[in-house]
């Protein structure tokens, strides 16, 4: 069993950054492949980003590349999402999710994932 804990949503103006966090309690970290969703009011949850055990290797959805970065600290046992530029169409509840599968081409399905956290929202003012 994994619990996963997000942090750092707020309040932002379009243009600024905001840095997601997500704390899991597993006691192998490294055993997860790791992965940010994201939810907007009145639409589906949609992937974000995902990152392997071991950090080297990264996937983004096409909306968010070149503006947001996925990353793990496997000694803190957290996986971060450093978001820049952002805008108001990335208003949404943002979720950590965690995967024992290894990823690659199924990284942005949701149902794969067994783990997963209360989410953090994010808006962005226009």
């Amino acid at each position: 069993q994994v619990q996963l804990v997000e942090s750092g949503g707020g309040l932002v103006q379009a243009g600024g950054s905001l840095r997601l966090s997500c704390a899991a309690s597993a006691r192998t970290f490294t055993n997860y492949f790791m992965g940010w969703f994201r939810q907007a009011p009145g639409k589906e949850r949609e992937p974000v980003a995902a990152i392997n055990s071991s950090g080297n290797a990264r996937y983004y959805v096409d909306s968010v590349k070149g503006r947001f970065t996925i990353s793990r600290d496997n000694a803190k046992n957290t996986v971060y999402l450093q978001m820049n530029t952002l805008e108001p169409e990335d208003t949404a509840v943002y979720y950590c999710a965690a995967r024992e599968r290894p990823g690659f081409g199924d990284w942005n399905i949701a149902r794969l994932y067994a783990y997963w956290g209360q989410g953090t929202q994010v808006t962005v003012s226009s």
